[in-house]
């Protein structure tokens, strides 16, 4: 996980260019690529995606498809097919390893923009969530940010105290 000195944090208004390539905002992509380039694009929810080092993102998915196949292994998820069948399907298309290209440019893969809901040319809000980059379809973050600004206060206090 990054330090506080690395936390990635800022909101940066972008466009999507013809070829669905997207330049990200160098306060972003300084702390982001440290670790090097290879990245992790990740569906996270409707008209989100979340963009992480590979070096962070890796190790937690494994670590989750481990205990998934121990428990399969051992025979405790033959009573859950259908839940074991829906973590396969969202797996297989959840995440994606890219990389970014010289100056911050992510190429937008399809599948992806889909979810995200964006077409060339569109606006995007770039945010930073301070263990990943987040990739806003504009609606959506308003929504977002509507619904979860209540709860602000609580949330810094809990992670403060």
């Amino acid at each position: 996980m990054n330090t506080s000195a690395d936390l990635l944090i800022g909101e940066f208004s972008r466009t999507l260019d013809d070829r669905f390539r997207l330049s990200l905002p160098p306060e972003l992509t300084g702390p982001l690529t440290a670790s090097g380039s290879r990245m992790v694009l990740a569906k996270e929810r409707a008209g989100c995606l979340s963009l992480w080092p590979a070096a962070i993102w890796k190790p937690r998915i494994d670590a989750a498809v481990d205990v998934v196949r121990s428990k399969l292994q051992a025979g405790l998820l033959t009573q859950r097919v259908g839940q074991l069948q829906d973590l396969g399907r969202l797996l297989s298309t959840r995440h994606k390893a890219v990389t970014l290209a010289e100056r911050g440019r992510l190429v937008v893969p399809e599948g992806f923009r889909e979810f995200l809901a964006v077409e060339p040319g569109a606006d995007l809000l770039v945010v930073g969530a301070a263990v990943c980059v987040e990739l806003w379809q504009p609606a959506a973050w308003t929504a977002f940010v509507t619904a979860e600004m209540p709860e602000f206060r609580r949330r810094i206090d809990e992670l403060t105290t």
